[in-house]
């Protein structure tokens, strides 16, 4: 496969992107947003610079890498001769069933039609199409450039030899690929996200508080972020939106979303993206060039 088309400019997206174009592989990123492209292209571009001052890659090799990526606000032409498409926009349902019912009209038979969904069904996805043996999941992480799992998620019709083309095709990413097959959640956040739930119910619930939870966490259970801070840094409506997968898929009440995580995505109390959430994000952080998390104001309150 040489030719990659990446739909969705936003995080994952720009990051999906980065990896293939840096692998080689043309990559043409499609969005409905110009701006989004632009924004996306800088990201890219300022992901590459940092790659270089670690020496992982040349200067040379940074051009080459955008070089090879082209962006498109039509999905028609943006998806023409690729023989994969990774699917990266919101993690809505009807967003991804609009958009495969368009992908399976639009592309050749035999191009290969991929989700980076992290929690939606790949049968779902799938049964909206008439190539479901043709589609599957390819659950990147974030930051997509240095993390190094992929979850290659097989739907109930993904046949054996697309599931070995993109375990195979993730390998040459010089990513870690792993097959699990399709239940609400895959693995990742089947695991990971009850335990951030459960960490928002003991602050809900007064047990500790934000700082405390995340410490115990950390230097307890070796966790290099403690899981409120990693709710920040994936974003509360995703978290939520997982949540609710997983409740309605398994319809289990251990699967209920905190009623403290539902207020704050209602307030918009989003984590980084919104300047603030569990953390402070307003001022940087961590990961803003700041040494200190600094604790939301409405949680800074001690316990009761």
């Amino acid at each position: 496969m040489k030719n990659i088309a990446v739909i969705g400019a936003g995080t994952m997206g720009n990051g999906i992107a980065h990896v293939f174009a840096q692998h080689e592989h043309n990559v043409t990123l499609i969005d409905v947003s110009e701006q989004a492209l632009g924004k996306a292209l800088q990201t890219i571009e300022k992901n590459l610079d940092r790659q270089v001052k670690k020496a992982i890659l040349d200067a040379a090799g940074k051009q080459q890498t955008l070089d090879r990526i082209r962006t498109s606000t039509d999905l028609p032409s943006g998806v023409k001769g690729a023989e994969l498409v990774v699917e990266a926009a919101s993690e809505n349902f009807a967003i991804k069933e609009k958009i495969f019912r368009q992908l399976d009209d639009v592309c050749p038979p035999e191009t290969i039609l991929a989700t980076n969904t992290s929690s939606i069904a790949i049968t779902r996805i799938a049964a909206v199409t008439k190539r479901p043996a043709q589609v599957i999941g390819m659950h990147f992480f974030n930051p997509v450039p240095v993390m190094q799992l992929v979850e290659v998620i097989r739907g109930f019709s993904t046949s054996d030899a697309v599931t070995q083309q993109i375990m195979a095709l993730a390998h040459q990413l010089g990513k870690t690929p792993t097959e699990v097959n399709d239940y609400p959640g895959f693995v990742s956040n089947r695991v990971l996200m009850p335990m951030i739930n459960e960490a928002i119910y003991t602050l809900f619930e007064g047990v500790a508080g934000v700082e405390e939870i995340d410490t115990v966490m950390k230097l307890g259970m070796a966790h290099p972020m403690g899981p409120l801070q990693l709710a920040d840094f994936i974003g509360l409506d995703v978290c939520l939106s997982i949540m609710r997968v997983l409740q309605e898929g398994f319809g289990q009440p251990k699967y209920a979303p905190c009623p403290l995580l539902v207020n704050m995505v209602t307030a918009g109390r989003l984590g980084i993206k919104s300047g603030g959430g569990f953390y402070d994000w307003s001022h940087g952080g961590p990961s803003h060039g700041t040494k200190e998390l600094v604790v939301a104001e409405q949680f800074r309150k001690s316990l009761r």
